[in-house]
């Protein structure tokens, strides 16, 4: 994607931390002879061999499935928090812009199947349910529940490129990036606050 040097971000454990916590993303690639996205959670994770990679699955059904063998190169799109820029808050006269965190994942495919595969499900069940009451476990399901794993294609994406972008204000001078942190602290979107205090951390 295009970025503007000045609203690249090349923080290594923010780019991470900013993954993990908003791994619901959208995998791309070329299907049936067009782009083809499908929204799913693409977890960061550490492959047994301790290479970083993101895990991920989808249904056998889905037409993009039988795209992703094994070396095809994949785009891995993570979205945050966005919101609104008003010119009208700033001292003098501009347009208006939009401010969002984002990061572009490329990476290489390889499929994973057995052992591997189970791996990358209970660590992505793990991880969403260390808050339940009663928590699922992967090994505590019957066999019968587990065959629903022959439905999916389960994958690792060796990350090949990142590309990350925190679009802050950064080009305003300090007046004015506090009036706009104020205005989106005033606004009931939670988007707006997330950038607010986003901008906040970005500008010390």
């Amino acid at each position: 994607m295009y970025i503007d040097e000045q609203y690249q971000n090349n923080d290594p454990e923010a780019i991470r931390d900013f993954i993990r916590q908003n791994s619901f993303g959208i995998l791309i690639n070329q299907t049936e002879g067009k782009p083809w996205g499908t929204h799913i959670p693409l977890e960061l994770e550490h492959n047994p061999e301790g290479k970083e990679v993101l895990y991920g699955h989808i249904a056998k059904a889905n037409p993009q499935a039988a795209a992703l063998q094994s070396g095809a190169t994949v785009l891995a799109i993570f979205n945050g928090p966005h919101h609104y820029i008003s010119s009208s808050w700033y001292d003098h006269e501009n347009v208006p812009t939009w401010n969002y965190i984002a990061v572009h994942i490329y990476g290489t495919i390889r499929i994973i199947e057995g052992d591997e595969l189970l791996f990358s499900l209970k660590k992505l069940v793990d991880k969403y349910e260390a808050t339940s009451e009663n928590p699922t476990k992967i090994e505590n399901l019957s066999a019968k529940t587990m065959r629903q794993v022959n439905g999916i294609t389960a994958f690792e994406i060796c990350i090949d490129q990142i590309q990350a972008v925190h679009k802050l204000s950064q080009n305003r001078d300090d007046k004015n990036h506090t009036a706009i942190i104020e205005k989106l602290e005033n606004q009931k979107d939670p988007n707006a606050i997330h950038i607010a205090r986003e901008m906040r951390k970005n500008r010390k």
